[in-house]
């Protein structure tokens, strides 16, 4: 994945470079603010959920915006999949107690902020799409690798999240293949 990042930050314009930069400082900040320490498993769940829900916004806004009815009937079927991961997450934290979670990240909004400025731009370019879509997968896989690593997760809700994980992997390689031939 490190020469494919590579290959894909040297294509990038300095714009996109600025941006995509600032997004990480934000989103660095913000995680090192929140911290992680002593952490249970329903706010490991919780903090999860704002990158489902981001992935909900971001396959959404690939169907609203795409011309490719076959993308667009495949964007359709990840924000399904990507609601089904959300509720089973809520679920999980009504059962706890916890408020139901329906919010996407800071980054997430200032990355699809971007694709607004993008999409003026350059127009609805499929190939920008899914390079998009592949981008907020591997946030989204990110996410996923660090709810599982911080020990918090177990049991039933620790396997449900290994699956969206191997799922979401899936969906990964899935979207590298339509972006490089289309």
């Amino acid at each position: 994945m490190g020469d494919a990042a590579a290959t894909s930050y040297k294509k990038l314009s300095t714009p996109q470079k600025i941006v995509g930069g600032a997004v990480l400082v934000l989103g660095a900040g913000y995680l090192l603010r929140r911290g992680r320490n002593g952490k249970g498993q329903a706010a490991t769940i919780h903090e999860l959920l704002y990158f489902v829900n981001d992935r909900i916004a971001g396959y959404q806004r690939a169907v609203d915006e795409g011309q490719d009815l076959e993308l667009r009937s495949y964007y359709r079927r990840l924000v399904s999949q990507s609601q089904q991961f959300a509720n089973q997450l809520n679920a999980y934290l009504s059962q706890e107690g916890v408020h139901h979670q329906d919010g996407t990240t800071l980054k997430g909004k200032l990355y699809r902020g971007w694709m607004d400025v993008k999409t003026a731009l350059t127009g609805h370019d499929e190939k920008a799409i899914l390079g998009s879509n592949v981008y907020g997968e591997e946030w989204a896989l990110k996410a996923y690798e660090e709810a599982l690593n911080d020990h918090t997760l177990y049991g039933p809700i620790r396997r449900a999240v290994e699956h969206q994980y191997t799922v979401s992997q899936t969906t990964y390689r899935e979207l590298k293949k339509l972006a490089v031939n289309h």
